[in-house]
Parts: structure tokens; sequence; C-alpha cells
């Protein structure tokens, strides 16, 4: 039976409280001040992974689109992280805090290093957002809902907690407090037009799930790798490596 829309919405919004990944334990650590310098830095080096793919996703939705509207919408999203002439963008943020944390940005912007769990979850995402439908693919988007409470959770935290947390180095972090809240007003409003049947909006619930699912996915593995057991694979980052010169392991 097909959800007014109220319900609908309600029932994606019910997904984020149960499933995004704010719930981690690893974010717990890492808000509550409980990371050492390497854990900070594998969490920078893994998260860059997935902030680069961000607008190669956007970008393979773009050109299964038809409607210019759409595009012309979506089209922002791109250079919220790829920037433009008076928007650094989000990914040269993100390695102003490499930096910060004592990571050589060139080597982050490498993805060398990167755990094969998160290179497998984020290069899903991409391939779903490829090739499912569009109302699947902008469902999937619908987690930037849930992302202004943990981003203001973990500026607070840093702050407190870290030497290296400062306006600068917290600066995507800050920026996406502005940026999220259009992109995902446009997509809630978007998914609830657009899935009008009960298999659609099943179709759409599973790909809010299918996002939370890989953003769980990384923590689970970062955890795993570099808090508990601490079993690194191979070829993934080791301590001590890829450090600006002069900074100590």
């Amino acid at each position: 039976m097909t959800q007014t829309r109220h319900a609908f919405e309600a029932r994606l919004r019910q997904i984020g409280a149960e499933r995004y990944h704010d719930r981690h334990p690893f974010h717990d650590l890492l808000h509550g001040g409980g990371c050492s310098p390497d854990q900070v830095r594998a969490w920078v080096i893994n998260r860059y992974y997935y902030q680069h793919s961000i607008p190669m996703k956007d970008a393979a939705f773009m050109s299964r689109v038809e409607d210019p509207a759409l595009r012309r919408q979506w089209r922002s999203r791109i250079e919220d992280h790829d920037g433009t002439d008076t928007n650094e963008g989000g990914i040269r943020r993100w390695l102003r805090l490499a930096r910060a944390v004592g990571l050589d940005p060139d080597y982050v912007a490498s993805t060398q290093g990167v755990l094969p769990a998160t290179k497998f979850a984020v290069d899903a995402y991409v391939r779903f957002v490829r090739d499912k439908t569009l109302l699947e693919a902008v469902a999937a988007s619908l987690t930037e809902l849930f992302a202004p409470k943990i981003h203001k959770d973990r500026i607070a935290g840093l702050l407190q907690n870290y030497d290296f947390a400062d306006d600068s180095s917290l600066s995507y972090f800050q920026n996406r407090l502005a940026e999220a809240p259009k992109d995902v007003a446009f997509g809630l409003a978007w998914v609830l037009d657009h899935a009008d049947t009960a298999e659609k909006q099943d179709a759409a619930a599973n790909a809010l799930i299918f996002k939370t699912d890989v953003l769980w996915s990384q923590l689970d593995a970062l955890h795993a790798a570099y808090v508990a057991p601490a079993r690194i694979p191979p070829g993934a980052w080791q301590p001590g490596t890829g450090l600006l010169a002069g900074r100590a392991a």
C-alpha cells in the first residue's frame, strides 16, 4: 500500500535514526578525544577516498539525466566538492585537514593506503548511482538529512579534544553545514514527488538503507584495522608513512 507523503518521509527519517553512522563506536571514540594521532590520520586517509569519489558519483548521475532543470540543480554538488573560481571546494578543504593532522596532502590525494573495504564500499556506491534508477540514486543521497548533527558534534568534539583542530582545519565540516541543507531539501522533495507507488517507495527506502550500509561498513573496516583488533590488511596505510617532512609518527 502506498504511504502518504508524510508517512513516507517519516519512514525515511526513521532509517537514519536507526542506521546512520553517527551511531558507530568509532565516531564516539573520535569525537570524544579517544583516538590516537595515527587513528585520526587513518580516518582522514580513508574518508578522503569517499570525498574524492562523490563528484564522480554525481557526474555519473548527471550523465543519465535528460531533464536540464535537474542537471542544473545537481551540478552545484560537483562544484561544492571540486571547487570553482570563488570556492576552493570540499576536496581541498579535506586535504587541509590532512595537512593539519601531519599527513602529506599529496600522499592522501594519491589514495595509496586506503583500506580495501573502503574502496569496495565507496566504489559500490558509485556503481549503484550509475546503474540504478534515478529515484534510487537520489534516495541514496538522503543520508545528508542526518549529516548536520554529526558535523556539529564533530566540530565541537574535535575542537575540544585535539590540538590540530581550528577553523581552518575544520572548514570542510563548517561549509557542509551550509551546503548540505540545500542539497537535501531538493533531494527529499524530489524523492517524495517521484516515489508515487508502494514499489517505488520500497525501492527508495532500500536505496537509503544501502547508503547507510556503505557509510557504516567504512567505519567497521577502519575500527578493525586501527582500533581493535588492529589488524591492518596488506597494502593499507601503515602508521609512520605518508607524513609531512619533520612530523613524527
